[in-house]
């Protein structure tokens, strides 16, 4: 199949990035819910791209023969269903959203009702630096034929990983606990310290256990990517929390990680390449 029409569902951060690497590759046409209100970022952002907004979202995917979700996670599921009045028979479904194996084998279910072709995507690195050639982890039994597809248009790292729906997303999910969960354990560690006035102690400490080139600089660098994209790491945290729970373990930690990069989400003020000087900044927020 000639992948020469796309549609986008989700115009944020992912979307907007893929829109840009697409352009000249293929027609674009667009839906984000969000378009129903002007002043939204999304709607904002219509104007700087050569890119057809649907009146929906069936417009939007109508002869799309690939569709490519890049929503927020509680929204993925609402999304695959919300396509399916629309979608062109046969058309790959790429759904890039970080969620549990249940809803994706969930949206799966809805797309291939309707005639589509779903592939899971594990996107394995933040989008910003390789952007559609970041790392993909591909899964369903249409995935090789994705990657077949798509040759051409960037998706130079995605690889098919199983043909069984839900394990990339097992594998990002279950990765990001250990990840996210370090940068939360970062924070609550070092803040405390520095209040107690031992942080480096603590540093130096972890360098012999766990030797890193450079542990302060780690910390720094984890503790803010936990304040600038605190809300959307607690939004995967919480998919990470039901797929452990999906495999029956009490997701207790998962969910406490959740919590504390949903809390991170609001100190964004603090972010410097300081790390003690962010770690007070966080702390002197606690008197106002």
């Amino acid at each position: 199949m000639n992948l020469s029409r796309i549609a986008l569902i989700g115009f944020g951060e992912v979307g907007q990035t893929l829109a840009e690497d697409l352009t000249g590759k293929a027609a674009l046409s667009v839906w984000d819910i969000a378009f129903a209100d002007p002043d939204s970022l999304p709607s904002q952002a219509l104007a700087h791209h050569q890119i057809r907004a649907g009146r929906d979202a069936p417009d939007a995917v109508y002869e799309a023969e690939l569709v490519i979700s890049a929503v927020t996670a509680d929204q993925d599921l609402v999304a695959a269903a919300s396509v399916g009045a629309g979608l062109r028979q046969g058309a790959f479904f790429l759904d890039l959203n970080s969620c549990s194996p249940g809803q994706k084998a969930a949206a799966a279910q809805a797309v291939e009702a309707a005639g589509g072709r779903y592939v899971e995507a594990a996107v394995m690195s933040p989008i910003g630096p390789k952007r559609i050639a970041s790392p993909m982890l591909l899964g369903g039994p249409h995935a090789s034929a994705f990657v077949a597809a798509a040759e051409g248009l960037g998706f130079t790292r995605a690889s098919a990983y199983s043909e069984v729906i839900g394990q990339a997303a097992a594998t990002k999910l279950c990765r990001s606990v250990m990840i996210k969960g370090v940068e939360a354990l970062l924070a609550e560690s070092l803040l405390a310290a520095r209040h107690y006035g031992v942080e480096q102690v603590v540093l130096d400490s972890l360098s012999d256990l766990l030797p890193l080139p450079d542990w302060n600089k780690t910390a720094q660098y984890m503790i803010s990517r936990s304040l600038e994209h605190g809300t959307r790491r607690a939004e995967e945290m919480r998919e990470a929390a039901r797929t452990v729970e999906e495999a029956g373990i009490a997701g207790l930690m998962s969910r406490a990680i959740a919590e504390r990069q949903d809390w991170a989400a609001g100190h964004k003020v603090a972010l410097s390449d300081d790390l003690k000087a962010m770690l007070d900044t966080i702390l002197a927020s606690r008197a106002q």
